[in-house]
This record gives C-alpha cells, sequence and structure tokens, in this order.
C-alpha cells in the first residue's frame, strides 16, 4: 500500500487548479492517467475543436472575402496542414501538462488506469494506494446508441473523427447538439456535404425554439441539411464504400435512406464511472452512472470528492471542472483561497455553441423562467440594428435578454451573433453580482462595438406569456 496526501484519479480540467494550490500547502501528490494528460478538453474536445473551428472560418472568410472588396481567387483546403496545426496546439498543450506534473518532486505521475479495490484505495498496475483525500477527475466519453447496424460499420465520434487523414465527400451525422452542429459546420466549410439526424422536432431542443431556429436557419444558408424528426432504423455499409442510415423521418414518419462517405455519432456523453469500479470504494452512483455530490462535491465516502463531466452536478463543461476545483479547495481550507467558500449553487450557468457565429447562454432559458412562475420581461435585437454588426458584415443572429420584473434581476441571456461567445461573460458577471438590470443600463461601454448596445437592449424589455405552442416545442 502506498499512501500520499491526495490522490487525483484522471486528469481533467481540474487537475492544473487543484495542484497548483495542493503545492503550495505541501503533502504528496499521486495523479493517476491512463490515458493522455489533459483530460478531454485538451486531447478530444475544445483545444482540438476550436483549432478546427478557426481553419474553418478562414476558409470560409476566404470564400467570402469578395463582398469585402478583397479578391481571393479559387479556395484550395490542405487539410493535412489544417491538421498539423490542430495536433500541434493540442499536443504543446498536453505536454506542457505532463512536463509539469513530471517535474514536481511532491507529485508523482502514473501512467495507468486506476480503478477502486476498496473504500479510498485505488490500484494501479501492480499497486495501490490511498490517501485521506481523493480526487475523482476521469470525465466522460462519447455514448454508444443502440442503433442496429452500428457495429458492422466504421462511425466517427468526436475522438476519432480527429484522426481523419482527408475531408469526408458526405459527412452523416447523427445528432442535432453541440457535436454534430460544430463538426457538422467545420466539415462544411472544409468542403464536405453534411447532413444532421436530429430525433427531435428541432436541433439543440434543451435552448428556446428561436435559438433552435435561428441556429438551423445560419447553418442551411451554408448548405447544410437538417433532418428532424428522425428516428434512426438502422445503418448498414454502402456496396459502392461509405455508409446507409436508413431513417423514419418527418411529421408523417415516412421511411427514408440517407447515404454518405462518413458518419459521425454525437448521441450525447456517459460518465466514466464503469471503469473505475466504484461500488467498490463504497460510492454511490445515480441512474446516469454518475457519481453523486453535494454542493461542494463530496461523494458519499468521507474525504473523496469528484470533479467535472463524472459528477452528478448539472452542466458538464471545462469551466464548471475548473470552478468545482475551486469549491473543493474553499470546502478543504476553510474559505482560503481566491473568491473565499463557495459551493456549487453560487454559481450562475453558463455555456456557448461555438458554431460561426457562435451562441453564448447563461441563466435561464425564457421556457424555464416561465416554467418557474417568474413574471418575465423580455427584449430582443437582431444583430441586423447593431452597427459595428453591419461594418463587420456579420448581422446573423440576435440578442435575447430576460428580467424578473419583481425583482430588476436579469435572469438569462442569449447572444445568437458574432461574438457571442465573448460577450456572454459579460453578462454573468453582471448576473452574478446580483444587482438590478437598471444598474447595467448606467455603465457606459467602449465603441464601436457590438458589446456597448447590449445595455440599451433592455430598454425594448415587454411582458412575456407562455405560449402553448412554444412551450410544446
Amino acid at each position: 500500500m502506498h499512501t500520499f496526501d491526495y490522490v487525483l484519479l484522471g486528469t481533467g480540467q481540474a487537475t492544473s487548479t487543484l495542484i497548483s494550490d495542493l503545492l503550495q500547502r505541501g503533502g504528496t501528490i499521486a495523479v493517476i492517467e491512463g490515458g493522455p494528460v489533459g483530460g478531454t478538453c485538451v486531447n478530444v474536445g475544445c483545444t482540438p475543436t476550436k483549432t478546427l473551428v478557426a481553419s474553418a472560418k478562414a476558409a470560409h472568410r476566404a470564400r467570402t472575402a469578395g463582398a469585402y472588396g478583397v479578391e481571393t481567387g479559387p479556395v484550395e483546403i490542405d487539410f493535412e496542414r489544417v491538421m498539423e496545426r490542430m495536433n500541434d496546439i493540442r499536443h504543446r498543450s498536453r505536454d506542457g501538462l505532463r512536463r509539469w506534473l513530471e517535474s514536481e518532486d511532491a507529485v508523482t505521475l502514473f501512467d495507468d488506469w486506476g480503478r477502486f479495490v476498496g473504500e479510498k484505495e485505488i490500484a494501479v498496475g501492480d499497486a495501490v494506494l490511498t490517501a485521506d483525500t481523493i480526487f475523482i477527475n476521469a470525465g466522460a466519453r462519447a455514448r454508444v446508441p443502440d442503433v442496429p447496424g452500428l457495429d458492422d460499420v466504421d462511425w466517427l465520434n468526436n475522438r476519432r473523427i480527429l484522426e481523419l487523414s482527408a475531408v469526408p465527400e458526405h459527412l452523416v451525422v447523427i445528432g442535432g447538439s453541440y457535436i454534430g452542429l460544430e463538426f457538422g459546420q467545420i466539415f462544411r466549410r472544409l468542403g464536405a456535404e453534411v447532413t444532421i439526424l436530429e430525433r427531435s422536432s428541432r436541433i439543440i431542443a434543451r435552448e428556446d425554439p428561436d435559438i433552435s431556429r435561428g441556429v438551423q436557419e445560419i447553418l442551411e444558408d451554408e448548405g447544410i441539411e437538417f433532418i428532424l424528426d428522425a428516428d434512426v432504423d438502422r445503418v448498414r455499409s454502402r456496396p459502392d464504400d461509405g455508409v446507409a442510415v436508413d431513417v423514419t423521418a418527418g411529421p408523417a414518419s415516412e421511411p427514408q435512406t440517407v447515404a454518405g462517405s462518413h458518419l459521425l455519432v454525437g448521441a450525447g456523453r456517459v460518465p466514466n464511472t464503469d471503469r473505475l469500479d466504484p461500488e467498490a470504494g463504497g460510492l454511490e452512483t445515480d441512474r446516469r452512472g454518475a457519481l453523486v455530490v453535494d454542493a461542494v462535491l463530496r461523494t458519499n465516502v468521507d474525504g473523496v470528492y469528484a470533479l467535472g463531466d463524472i459528477n452528478s452536478q448539472p452542466g458538464a463543461f471545462t469551466h464548471t471542472a475548473v470552478n468545482d476545483a475551486e469549491i473543493v479547495l474553499s470546502h478543504l481550507f476553510d474559505g482560503d483561497v481566491p473568491g473565499g467558500v463557495r459551493t456549487v449553487d453560487d454559481r450562475t450557468t453558463t455555456y456557448a455553441l461555438f458554431t460561426d457565429p457562435p451562441l453564448g447562454r447563461v441563466g435561464l432559458t425564457e421556457q424555464q423562467a416561465l416554467d418557474a412562475g417568474i413574471n418575465l420581461l423580455k427584449a430582443t435585437r437582431p444583430m441586423s440594428r447593431i452597427s459595428r454588426a453591419k461594418e463587420m458584415g456579420e448581422t446573423e443572429g440576435f440578442v435575447k435578454l430576460l428580467v424578473d420584473a419583481d425583482t430588476d434581476q436579469i435572469v438569462g441571456a442569449a447572444i445568437l451573433g458574432v461574438n457571442g461567445d465573448e460577450i456572454i461573460n459579460m453578462f454573468t458577471a453582471f448576473m452574478h453580482s446580483g444587482k438590478p438590470c437598471t444598474a447595467y443600463r448606467s455603465v457606459v461601454l467602449a465603441h464601436p462595438t457590438v458589446s456597448e448596445l447590449m445595455p440599451w437592449i433592455l430598454d425594448d424589455l415587454s411582458p412575456v406569456e407562455a405560449d402553448p405552442a412554444e412551450a410544446a416545442a
């Protein structure tokens, strides 16, 4: 038995935050990782995908440069260079993290998979590690849906699609949510035909219907085909290579076949708990298989914490994983961290969809606010009315702000448009401050920017009543 002060099982995005703090406090740290260090974000998530988004946007800009009076000639994609750039950036991030861990005398890195063999006992190869404090940060992976024939064809997930050596001729995507939409636009801009199959009546169904429609219209304008209400009946290989997806689609449930060269499955994520043998460690899991935690990320076993995608808290994002680490540290050390004591309940949920233009979201959707019985006010403005957006030639999308009429608090915002992924952070910080929206209206912001008009949109607030048709959608 090898005893440490702390054991980290997995190296997701909470790792750097945890270790940076723990090294200052002293003690020995064991880090267990059987895969590439850095977890999903660095290796198969944010870093590589947003690098591809940038390459795809450069291609799109070049093709549309004529609208700005710039002639570029025919645009060609060097996919090998696109992928080299992606790999260079993600490998530098991953390798830098590894070098740091290996350089710290207090840190012992175990390059192997770990699993529980007892309460607070983790087997790694031939060794068994234990510690008073254990952090489980082992992430999630792509869910494999129960689709007949899927085992008999070559198909892609968010990991395998990053290993392609050529742009697909026709990419068929199962799943109209974040993974499917981002990769769909990336490969459409790199030259592929793209068809997205979504089992619901609209894409990104957790968003409000107007947001779903707005994103779909933007992507359709770029040539992406959507088939909604699509139940996948079977997947099979085509005699002439590629895949065929048999679906029953549309309100009339009509059978059809979608043929493509490649198939991407973006059907959600599942936590990696099954690889850890949590039962042997006495750890409770929920129906999804996630580790059950409280508001400070404690599991049911004293001294064992679960952070990031593997825990039962909502909002499986890189930024929430980092915040999980800050919450745990604030709990362990009685608030002796920047920001002081905090819990999961203190954070404002914010996230982004990194299509181009992106969607930035914070707080409640319109439907969630109505379902909660909030006396709701709403203001919207199309990007086509914002001067800086017009000057940049990026007028797609709109802004939507939601305010509780009884408290004057902003309860939600959606920015579908240029820089929406950045602008939303301004709303997140303002909502976290707890100040009334009238205070935001008095702020003076730099001109000319897209964000400077956000406070002015509040002038258009008007009451919202529930729309049964929208709610049903």
